[in-house]
């Protein structure tokens, strides 16, 4: 039997938005403290951009500026908006879960704001998508992806039986805690990395998980 819901994670599943948010981190770093940015750690690989900006901030001694550059990238996110590279097999996914009324939709750490810009840009195709500013507790806490199942009418007695793909161990953790299936996609971390995280199953791209659940 197919799964009851899918819920996706965006940055790393969807689209590789690498590019993105590195020049927007760096451009905004650069104006607020006119130094070059750290290199990205894997580490934080699907966190809120707020823990993110707090990290860049206590590379040099400024956390009491984390709240000033998280906005400020925000803005060139924005303002230097650059379209993140569509992943294989998102188109076929969202045909194949509309065509059998299953319900899906995007929890992101991600600004709404980019989330927006992004799907527009690339005419995708979720009925609902939720963004890092519309939860009190981002990923790893569960909030994001059981507000996402109330909002597309997933009752809690279904968790166990939706799939939620995952590319970061913040968001294995995420899907893991509010009782899903997490489903790896291996653009961030191994096979083996994201299974010892929680992830039942793992594919390279969405491409490979539709293949298989198109022969279920």
């Amino acid at each position: 039997m197919l799964p009851k819901g899918f819920l996706f994670d965006f940055d790393g599943v969807v689209v590789d938005s690498f590019e993105s948010h590195n020049s927007a981190w760096s451009s905004a770093f650069k104006t607020l403290f006119n130094k070059e940015i750290p290199a990205f750690p894997k580490s934080h690989a699907g966190k809120s951009p707020m823990v993110i900006s707090e990290y860049f901030c206590g590379t040099i001694d400024k956390k009491t500026q984390t709240e000033a550059l998280y906005l400020l990238k925000d803005k060139h996110l924005d303002t230097h908006f650059i379209t993140p590279k569509l992943l294989p097999g998102v188109h076929e996914f969202t045909r194949f879960l509309s065509s059998k009324n299953i319900p899906y939709g995007i929890a992101s750490n991600a600004t709404k704001q980019f989330l927006k810009n992004s799907i527009y840009h690339l005419n995708l195709n979720f009925p609902a998508v939720f963004g890092v500013q519309d939860y009190e507790k981002p990923k790893p806490a569960p909030e994001a992806y059981m507000s996402l199942a109330n909002a597309l009418n997933i009752p809690v007695t279904h968790y166990k039986d939706v799939w939620v793909f995952e590319d970061s161990l913040t968001g294995t953790t995420a899907a893991k805690l509010a009782g899903m299936v997490p489903i790896g996609i291996l653009t961030q971390y191994s096979e083996k990395e994201l299974k010892e995280a929680g992830s039942k199953l793992c594919f390279p791209t969405l491409l490979e998980a539709f293949n298989y659940i198109n022969n279920l």
